[in-house]
């Protein structure tokens, strides 16, 4: 389990630093709480806390539910929204989601592939 958050907290610094834009990186346990990264430093957030657990329960049952798909159309790379105050995108790492939120002006092409490339990245480490 050390071992497992240490990675996490590794992949999303990383995530983090590749744009300014980006105001958070966090990983989502399947159950829907956060077990590692948060919110940039200096960055406000748009939500209250309790609104993130919330938020994060809910995220975590929309991706097991996506799974019912896995198998007929391949499992999801990504999935993203675009709202007023932010652009929110969810990535799944083993049983657990990377879950990114940016600025509502940030390059949302080029941003999760970016953020793709830095997971493969990161699970080719893994097994050096």
């Amino acid at each position: 389990m050390a071992e497992r958050l240490y990675r996490y907290t590794q992949l999303c610094e990383q995530v983090l630093s590749l744009d300014e834009q980006i105001r958070f990186a966090g990983v989502i346990s399947e159950r829907g709480r956060l077990v590692a990264g948060g919110m940039r430093e200096g960055v406000k957030p748009l939500e209250k806390e309790k609104d993130d657990e919330v938020l994060f329960m809910e995220l975590a049952l929309r991706v097991r539910m996506r799974r019912e798909f896995d198998r007929q159309l391949g499992p999801v790379n990504f999935a993203m929204a675009s709202r007023r105050r932010a652009i929110t995108m969810s990535f799944r790492v083993n049983n657990d989601i990377l879950y990114v939120a940016a600025e509502p002006d940030a390059d949302y092409c080029n941003l999760p592939r970016m953020i793709l490339d830095t997971m493969k990245d990161s699970s080719h480490k893994d097994h050096k």
